[in-house]
């Protein structure tokens, strides 16, 4: 007679904690519902590098592919912008991306700064002529993380406070680039990879406190992407690619499901 009113106990407990998970998650996915998302952002957002581009994008490279899209597709919310364009630096972001803002919107995300700083000239730089122009081009890009990029930061921020005040804003960073000591036999020196991978956590460390500034969640890739950088064995970025430059350097569609989706999910 006990054991059966302990198993009748243990029952009951077990559906009631079933049930309390299951409602936790129901809950959880009507609050996702309820959300009114917009994706702003850089290439690193559209999702350049990870292919299946929406052709009405045009050279924005907007990708069915791209962590943006692949939270919406698992959280469905009320509505969803995508406005993050390939090759947009801080001005193509206030003038050209804020439309879908506005004091309903519950959640930003925005990947920018890379653009700004010169990511696309350094790499040139770096993989065309040698190892001191290289590391010469890294330092000018701190200098100007240092000097005109917060200021620049502040005016994307600051307008998406002015137009989304009761918004979620979750800024992402960028990865590091190479593992080092590791499997590439060609290209750039390790003197090169470690100075380019330096400028990665620079620009990570600015954008992450303009972010804090304004009280939004910086919500880094570095950690998620470790392992998988290019000369891992496994990369999630693309090397040079001669044959689409364009994706050079940018994170393929492993590297948005496994490297951007998740931190962004942790933040939301």
């Amino acid at each position: 007679m006990r054991l059966s009113r302990f198993t009748a106990l243990s029952s009951s407990l077990l559906l009631g904690a079933v049930l309390a998970l299951t409602g936790a998650g129901a809950a959880q996915a009507a609050e996702s519902a309820a959300l009114d998302y917009v994706a702003l952002g850089d290439s690193y957002s559209s999702g350049v590098g990870a292919g299946s581009y929406d052709s009405a994008s045009g050279d924005c490279k907007r990708s069915t592919k791209a962590y943006p899209v692949l939270w919406k597709n698992a959280n469905a919310p009320s509505s969803f912008a995508f406005t993050a364009c390939s090759g947009a630096r801080t001005g193509d972001v206030t003038a050209n991306q804020l439309g879908p803002l506005s004091a309903a919107t519950d959640l930003v995300s925005v990947t920018i700064g890379g653009n700004d700083a010169g990511f696309a000239d350094v790499m040139t730089t770096c993989v065309l002529q040698s190892e001191s122009t290289c590391i010469n081009r890294v330092n000018q890009a701190k200098a100007y993380v240092d000097s005109t990029l917060p200021g620049k930061l502040d005016s994307v921020y600051g307008a998406i406070r002015s137009k989304a005040p009761n918004a979620r804003v979750i800024v992402l960073g960028y990865p590091r680039f190479y593992q080092l000591n590791g499997t590439c036999v060609a290209g750039l020196s390790e003197g090169e990879r470690t100075a380019i991978n330096g400028a990665s956590d620079y620009l990570n460390a600015a954008v992450a406190k303009r972010a804090a500034n304004y009280g939004y969640t910086f919500a880094g890739v570095v950690s998620a992407f470790t392992g998988h950088e290019i000369c891992s064995g496994s990369a999630w970025l693309h090397s040079v690619n001669w044959l689409n430059i364009g994706e050079s350097y940018h994170p393929t569609a492993a590297g948005q499901s496994g490297g951007y989706l998740p931190p962004f999910r942790n933040a939301v």
